[in-house]
């Protein structure tokens, strides 16, 4: 199982830092997202700081850019990691792409898959000489002249993760991505028995097995070394907790599980303007639903759980804490992740 870290600092010397702290520490990659900064530019400065560490975005937003402006990026980190970068997408919400980034937004399952199936045609054209002609029902890229078709990159097209959690935007990612990014609101039965089965549909479609592809999760895990340490991580994982249960878009994982009526009652208080609203949400997360969605142990037993929860389910695990603890009580648990 590999192991990746996540990147929150954004500073220059302190991404070089935490880029040469993860290498060291054992992790196999060091991902940025896009929320207050741009993801790709520190990930440069991660790849010219390192040597084995994979680079990548979890997640950009693709529909706040066109196929061909984001294959650019793309291909430039491939190029300058020496192909340790991969691309990792995801379609946002609709108030998000038309309201921040005033783009078009509709059937975004389906204009991902062509958004996928573009960039693929314009990294054949730079990478393999083959002629671009790309023709879809959202995108269309038919010119590109010599002038403005850089050379081969090395390693040559970065693998591309599309986050998903609905059925249909699962099924896409089996049929035209290298992997799946796994939301931290996924639980082990929700894998299972959901994202798995229909990341199947997709690969049969595009027809690929499952060595063919990638699952990454991103798991909640509340750990610590003090009681009080436990106590802070569980408190900060119920609230997490309750922030994503209160989504519609997320009430699917807990109708799995017969919960449908607790996503009722945590977007109905998270609609209200009571004053202690979150605090009432996080209550309502009880110890069966907290340890359903996370893992919660004592450092020294993390990597048994994680390992004995998804080990048969997932390529590669990342750790989602929504609270502060010490970087280093990570190292272990990577190490022993990686071993087993």
């Amino acid at each position: 199982m590999k192991v990746d870290g996540k990147l929150n600092v954004w500073s220059t010397a302190e991404v070089v830092e935490e880029a040469r702290h993860h290498e060291k520490a054992g992790y196999d990659g060091l991902w940025a997202s896009e929320s207050k900064h741009d993801p790709f530019l520190p990930l440069l400065l991660a790849a010219e700081h390192t040597e084995r560490l994979e680079v990548g975005t979890a997640i950009a937003v693709a529909f706040a850019r066109s196929p061909m402006q984001l294959a650019y990026t793309a291909h430039d980190l491939q190029n300058y990691a020496g192909g340790r970068f991969s691309l990792g997408l995801g379609s946002q919400i609709k108030p998000h792409i038309e309201r921040r980034f005033a783009m078009p937004w509709s059937r975004p399952a389906a204009r991902m898959r062509e958004y996928v199936s573009a960039l693929h045609a314009i990294w054949n054209a730079w990478n393999e000489g083959e002629r671009l002609n790309f023709q879809g029902d959202f995108y269309t890229h038919t010119l590109m002249s010599p002038f403005f078709s850089p050379p081969p990159a090395t390693g040559g097209a970065p693998k591309v993760f599309v986050a998903a959690v609905g059925e249909a935007m699962t099924r896409v990612a089996g049929e035209v991505a290298d992997g799946l990014l796994a939301h931290g609101f996924t639980t082990e039965r929700y894998l299972r028995e959901v994202t798995l089965p229909t990341v199947g549909e997709g690969l049969a479609t595009s027809g690929r097995t499952r060595a063919d592809f990638s699952v990454s999760h991103l798991l909640l895990t509340a750990t610590g070394r003090t009681e009080e340490e436990m106590a802070r991580a569980i408190e900060g994982t119920r609230q997490q907790i309750a922030f994503y249960g209160s989504t519609p878009a997320y009430r699917g994982v807990l109708e799995l599980h017969g919960w449908g009526e607790l996503g009722d009652e945590l977007h109905t208080l998270s609609t209200s303007r009571r004053e202690d609203k979150w605090e009432a949400m996080s209550r309502l997360v009880d110890d069966e639903v907290l340890n359903t969605f996370a893992v919660v142990a004592e450092p020294e037993r993390v990597a048994g759980v994680i390992r004995s929860r998804y080990g048969a389910l997932v390529d590669r695990v990342s750790f989602y804490t929504a609270y502060e603890i010490d970087a280093e009580v990570w190292e272990p648990i990577v190490q022993e992740l990686r071993a087993g």
